[in-house]
Parts: C-alpha cells; sequence; structure tokens
C-alpha cells in the first residue's frame, strides 16, 4: 500500500482487502479496527469515502485510524478507476458509479468480516463523497447514518454560475471532446496537481481553488495517486444526473452535516440540511476552513462524529 498522509496508532490493525462493486470493478480498500477487538461479538462499522479526486491514504486514513480507535470496524477505499483500485481508463468519473462503490463497500462488511453487525452500518463522506455516501444511502437502506464533513456536491457545482448560454457551451465543449477522445484512443485528463509536492501556491489560484492545492499540492496532502480532476468528458455525468435529487428519503435515518465557519462550501452543508428531512442536525466547526476537515484532528470533531454513531446505531 502507499504512504498515508498520518501515522497510525499502534492500538490499531490495518488490513489491505479487495472487493468488486455490480459493475465487476475491482477496488482496493483498508480495513481498520481496534487491535483489542472482540472478534467474538458484533461491532457497528463505518465506510468512509474520499473527497472527489482524493484516495484512501488521505483525509480517510485520518477518519479510520481515529474512529478504529473509538471501537469501531472503519473501511477506507479507491473509487472505481482511481488509486489502487481497478478500472480503465484511468480517472474516470461518474455519479452512479462512485455512489454504487460506497454499496459495495457496505456488501463487503456485511458479508467477508466475522466481527461487524451489518445491522449497524454507517458512512461518512469527506467533501465529494458527502454526496456519494448521501446519494448510495438515498437508496441503500443498510446505511443506517450519514455524516459528511465539508460537504461538496460535484454535480451541483458543475452547474453554480452558469446562466443559459453558458450551460449550453460546456455541454457543446464537452459532447466535441468526446470525438476527439474516440480519435485519440483515450479520454482527456488534465491533472490539477503535480507528480511530487510543490513548494509553493501558483498565484493565480484563488478562494477554494487555492485551499484545494494547499492540501493536494503541497507536502501536507500530497500524494501521487491523487493529482486532482477528472477525466474532462466525465464532467458530462454530473452535469445530467444530480446526486442528490431524493435526499429527503434518507429519513428516518439521521444525516449529520459538518461544515466549518470559514469554508467556501459551508453553503452546500446549510442547504442539504435544509433540504434533508428529520432527523438531522448541522453543525459548524470554528476556526476552521475547507480543507481542515481532511486532516485536522484538533479540529474535526470526533467527539461529535463518535457519539452521533453510537446515537444511531447503537442506540446510546
Amino acid at each position: 500500500m502507499s504512504k498515508r498522509i498520518c501515522k497510525i496508532s499502534g492500538a490499531v490493525q490495518v488490513e489491505s482487502i479487495r472487493f468488486r462493486n455490480r459493475y465487476g470493478i475491482d477496488l482496493a480498500g483498508e480495513l481498520y479496527y481496534a487491535k483489542s477487538i472482540d472478534r467474538q461479538k458484533k461491532h457497528a462499522a463505518i465506510v468512509i469515502g474520499a473527497p472527489y479526486g482524493g484516495v484512501k491514504e488521505q483525509g480517510p486514513s485520518v477518519y479510520a485510524n481515529e474512529l478504529a480507535q473509538r471501537g469501531f470496524v472503519v473501511m477506507t477505499f479507491d473509487p472505481s478507476f482511481s488509486g489502487e483500485s481497478g478500472g480503465s481508463p484511468r480517472n474516470v468519473a461518474s455519479p452512479d458509479l462512485y455512489s454504487e462503490d460506497v454499496s459495495a463497500a457496505v456488501d463487503y462488511l456485511g458479508v467477508e468480516v466475522s466481527f461487524v453487525d451489518r445491522g449497524r452500518i454507517g458512512a461518512l463522506g469527506i467533501c465529494g463523497s458527502g454526496g456519494f455516501v448521501l446519494s448510495a444511502a438515498q437508496a441503500d437502506t443498510r446505511i443506517r447514518a450519514v455524516v459528511t464533513a465539508a460537504l461538496f456536491d460535484v454535480s451541483y457545482m458543475s452547474r453554480l454560475g452558469l446562466n443559459e448560454k453558458q450551460l449550453q457551451e460546456e455541454k457543446q465543449r464537452l459532447s466535441y471532446q468526446r470525438w476527439i477522445d474516440f480519435q485519440q484512443g483515450e479520454p482527456q485528463y488534465l491533472p490539477m496537481y503535480p507528480l511530487t509536492p510543490s513548494e509553493s501556491i501558483p498565484e493565480e489560484l484563488n478562494g477554494i481553488w487555492r485551499e484545494f492545492y494547499s492540501f493536494y499540492g503541497l507536502k501536507r496532502g500530497h500524494h501521487p495517486n491523487a493529482r486532482g480532476g477528472k477525466t474532462t468528458t466525465s464532467a458530462m455525468a454530473f452535469l445530467n444526473y444530480p446526486l442528490l435529487h431524493y435526499i429527503q428519503e434518507l429519513a428516518p435515518r439521521a444525516v449529520l452535516f459538518i461544515t466549518a465557519d470559514q469554508a467556501e462550501s459551508r453553503f452546500l452543508s446549510e442547504y442539504y440540511y435544509e433540504k434533508a428531512a428529520e432527523p438531522k442536525e448541522l453543525y459548524v466547526v470554528s476556526n476552521c476552513n475547507h480543507i481542515d476537515l481532511y486532516d485536522d484532528v484538533k479540529k474535526i470533531p470526533f467527539d461529535k462524529i463518535e457519539q452521533f454513531f453510537k446515537t444511531q446505531l447503537y442506540g446510546q
């Protein structure tokens, strides 16, 4: 396995696993649990999804390491077509596939891990995976509770700020790119981050894109399997298929939206909090930005997350 961005506690066991989604794509994952866990008993489990363009060794490893110490069995994975997972061509993204990967992780936990209680499985999505875990849970009732951290809905953002003329121009650009891809024999992929960490953030970047680079492009969160972006024509699927159209159907299962007071993405957590049905909760972390909720263990509200999942999965 590739190097993680955090140090794993000596009290935590990490196992490499492989499993397949319903499309037959082979996925690479890791299973985290306390070394002292009683394997003769059944325990609650949490599936953790990486930020859009991220991999399991980044933010998911930070969350998994902490939550495993708090008694949960935790599973991280690389989405289809990325990281150490299968799928060709590389770096393709799809709202359906990425949501399916979450449900495939639930398949594995409920069948292959003998000490997991399949009636007590939750999901946590960081950034873009906040949308994917919510989307999966809309239809997959095995996911008993959901937490999003710095929610970023890729489908919503793909249309944000575009007027009707601009939207049609974008659709035409992507449509014609398909012919170019077909002629070249592979889809266009333009990575956003370097193969090795940069020393500084490019001056032309502003706002949340500058914030993203501070994690993915610098030593803080850089990983060679997470160079940012997806194949150009992947955007067509997100333009066409809204991820969270049925978010109200999560009820009566609960969702906790975690955002940051300084996050440019905060409006998305607030927007979907309003659209979701009860039971739901919005939790805003003070003195914190979007990227801090990827890896800053002093700011990520782990006590809140632990209590939420124990309440929803165990009734405590």
